[in-house]
Order: C-alpha cells, then sequence, then structure tokens
C-alpha cells in the first residue's frame, strides 16, 4: 500500500477516534440518558466521570505529537475500554446497536494502531537517526 495512502489512512481513523471519544466523553458528563445507562450496566456513577476524563485525555494524546510509549499506553487504554464495554453490553443483554457500536470503534482503533506503526516503521527506515 502506498504510504500516502497509509497516511490517509491513519489520519482518517485516529481523527473519527478522537471525535468519538470526545462525543462520548461530551454525552457522560451532560446526558441523563447515559447516567442512567452506566447504573443499568452496574457501575457507579463516579466511574462515568472517570471515564468521560479519560476519553478527553486519550483524544488529545492519540492526536498529540507525544512519545511512543503514550501513544502505545493510549491505545491499549482505548483497546481495554471498547472490548470492556462490548462485554458489559452482552452481558446486560443489551440491544444490538448497543453491542456492535463498541466493536466498530475497535476496528477503527485496529486500523489505526497497524497504519500509526507502519508510518513509524517508514520513517525509521529513512531515518535511522530517529530510533
Amino acid at each position: 500500500m502506498p504510504m500516502k495512502t497509509i497516511k490517509i489512512t491513519y489520519w482518517t481513523t485516529t481523527s473519527a477516534l478522537a471525535l468519538l471519544s470526545i462525543g462520548t466523553a461530551y454525552a457522560y458528563f451532560m446526558q441523563e440518558e447515559m447516567r442512567q445507562s452506566f447504573l443499568h450496566l452496574g457501575f457507579p456513577d463516579y466511574f462515568r466521570m472517570e471515564l468521560a476524563a479519560a476519553k478527553v485525555a486519550g483524544a488529545i494524546l492519540i492526536l498529540a505529537p507525544v512519545g511512543e510509549r503514550y501513544k502505545e499506553w493510549t491505545y491499549a487504554g482505548f483497546g481495554i475500554t471498547y472490548l470492556s464495554a462490548f462485554n458489559a453490553h452482552v452481558m446486560m443483554a443489551n440491544p444490538l446497536v448497543k453491542s456492535v457500536f463498541p466493536l466498530i470503534a475497535f476496528t477503527l482503533l485496529i486500523i489505526s494502531y497497524n497504519t500509526y506503526h507502519q508510518i513509524r516503521i517508514h520513517t525509521i527506515v529513512r531515518n535511522p537517526q530517529k530510533l
């Protein structure tokens, strides 16, 4: 795949993840329906606020030019969050739409993660001193 296509794919999926995270964080902070949803899933109300703050931080870190370790932890955190959300919705027998949505986000995350590393490897091959 040409590097230009890889970069477009990376920025498209990564931007979508950041927007998704900011949007859901806003909903977690502001919407009564989300508060009720967290309570329905068995989570305490403070967890909703913590998760919203983490999603905002993750959205910033996934877009920012930070070190590789921060990126890796951000991807891991999002991955755990999406898989845990899927599991919580399935265990509570929620509608299919609510259960599948975290898997769609997880798919975007995997694509973003893979293209991030393809770009990084390409950069290192072209400039070995960037190690």
